[in-house]
């Protein structure tokens, strides 16, 4: 499994791969400011599911985060699942209140 990233001011992109150059899968983010970052859209093929590939994604944007001093915002519905599912990354979770 390659997990690539590219990034420019205002959004990034972190791409699977299953080593023979094509992107199979991806997880799109917006960046809010110079630390915080918006996942919005999470999208893996059929043939990809059920493996770990989503997940795996939403993974790696958490490592970089920590990595960078990040915090994420989990707009996308599969990246906040995600998030439920592993209170290990919630040191990155954006929290927000309601006023």
């Amino acid at each position: 499994m390659i997990i690539a990233h590219q990034q420019t001011e205002a959004r990034g992109i972190y791409t699977y791969s299953d080593g023979d150059g094509a992107a199979h899968a991806q997880l799109t983010y917006s960046r809010a400011g110079q630390h915080l970052i918006i996942i919005d859209h999470t999208e893996v093929p059929d043939t990809l599911r059920g493996i770990g590939v989503g997940r795996a994604l939403v993974e790696q944007a958490v490592e970089d985060a920590r990595r960078l001093g990040h915090r994420i915002v989990p707009l996308c519905p599969f990246a906040r699942s995600q998030f439920q599912r592993f209170p290990q990354w919630w040191d990155v979770l954006e929290q927000f209140t309601k006023r």
